[in-house]
């Protein structure tokens, strides 16, 4: 089976893409590329996959993730490593303080390239903000956000979560994983056709 390699050093991510990826063969290069500052994450995604190609010359695949809060306008969008390291998640909760609205999601894109072609994949995961940080370390877990996020359908943020509920969560609240969109591509596209 052809090898894909993942180029990140988020083990959240890691643990994602081995979950939903069963019958694809990954390696992982644990290395940081540069990302470009847009508000897109196709963009981003492609910018990271193409230096992972070049980086690897095999096939491989680059993840970007944003967060967005619609009572403010979307913040922080793709920025969410720079909020999280100048505000943290105390400063997002006191920009929510006096909000009704505490709607979220996070939304990823991921990007697979074979050295010909570029191909993109979505996900989506809808929720809401807690009003306090709520939970315990997780090593799957993606980022601080985790602490504060509440899934749809879910009176629990993701740190409060047992791995059993994680993965009941992915049934029950509507969210779709990139990962497991590329999978089923890969597999009817690639594995399948050999």
């Amino acid at each position: 089976m052809e090898e894909i390699i993942f180029v990140t050093h988020n083990k959240g991510k890691v643990a994602s893409a081995n979950r939903d990826c069963k019958n694809i063969n990954f390696k992982v290069f644990d290395y940081e590329v540069d990302e470009p500052r847009s508000d897109s994450l196709q963009e981003i995604a492609k910018s990271k996959v193409e230096q992972a190609y070049k980086l690897v010359e095999k096939p491989c695949i680059a993840m970007d993730s944003g967060f967005f809060i619609e009572a403010l306008n979307g913040f922080p969008k793709t920025f969410v490593n720079f909020s999280l390291e100048t505000i943290g998640i105390e400063g997002i909760l006191n920009l929510m303080k006096e909000k009704e609205n505490r709607k979220c999601s996070f939304k990823e894109c991921l990007a697979y390239y074979d050295g010909k072609e570029i191909r993109y994949f979505y996900g989506e995961t809808k929720g809401e903000l807690s009003k306090e940080i709520l939970g315990q370390d997780r090593a799957k877990s993606w980022s601080d956000l985790w602490y504060i996020f509440k899934p749809q359908n879910f009176d629990k943020t993701m740190a409060q979560m047992s791995d059993e509920e994680r993965e009941l969560r992915v049934k029950k609240d509507g969210s779709t994983s990139a990962f497991k969109v590329f999978a089923d591509w890969y597999e009817n596209n690639k594995i399948n056709k050999k």
